[in-house]
């Protein structure tokens, strides 16, 4: 099965084809983007310095090494919970027009509406892999917003098959995380009772 590699800018014909479970790999440019890039954008109503139409976003707080005036190197950059951001992603989407999230865990209606409705994806970067994630990172070009420290900054990073990302909410409405919480439930019974079985021994 060939790999699917999007590029940015991303087109909302790009994602068409790409459902819930889904891998893919990221080509072209992304930016670290968590809690207080929201709350400005969303509360403050201030305009975001990176252009992210067409673009995507990590929710990210990574270690960055500065190599002079300007130069970084990216150590590690492991996702953060993408919850976090769930009260903010549907009108940032919106607003920005960013078409591909990436994070940790899953994220809810809100966010399902605003990726199907403005044609985005979320997917999810493995946990405990940061070191593999800035490995795909090339080069950061661009850092803005420093004032909100090293976490926060909004890091503007090229990147290169950058992933594994697996799609949790596609724009067609379906989102992986409840989907798997509906049949996880369907079977909890079962294992309880097989597990209770035993260790009834156990008082």
């Amino acid at each position: 099965m060939a790999k699917k590699i999007l590029t940015t800018p991303i087109q909302a014909a790009d994602l068409a084809d790409i459902h819930a479970g889904d891998i893919v790999y990221l080509n072209g440019y992304i930016t670290t983007c968590r809690d207080v890039a929201h709350r400005r954008l969303i509360e403050e109503g201030r305009e975001l310095p990176v252009a992210l139409d067409g673009g995507a976003i990590l929710h990210a707080g990574p270690i960055i090494r500065t190599c002079g005036e300007d130069k970084y190197e990216m150590v590690s950059v492991g996702p953060t919970t993408s919850m976090r951001m769930e009260k903010f992603e549907k009108e940032f989407i919106k607003q920005t027009g960013v078409k591909l999230i990436v994070g940790k865990g899953g994220m809810g209606n809100g966010t399902m509406e605003g990726c199907r409705d403005y044609k985005a994806v979320h997917a999810v970067f493995p946990a405990g892999c940061a070191v593999v994630a800035a490995a795909c990172v090339e080069e950061i070009e661009e850092a803005n917003w420093k004032d909100l420290g090293m976490p926060e900054t909004l890091w503007t990073c090229r990147v290169k098959e950058f992933g594994p990302l697996i799609i949790s909410i596609d724009t067609h409405g379906r989102n992986l995380f409840e989907e798997n919480k509906i049949k996880f439930n369907e079977k909890k019974e079962k294992a309880i009772a097989e597990i209770s079985a035993q260790v009834g021994f156990i008082k």
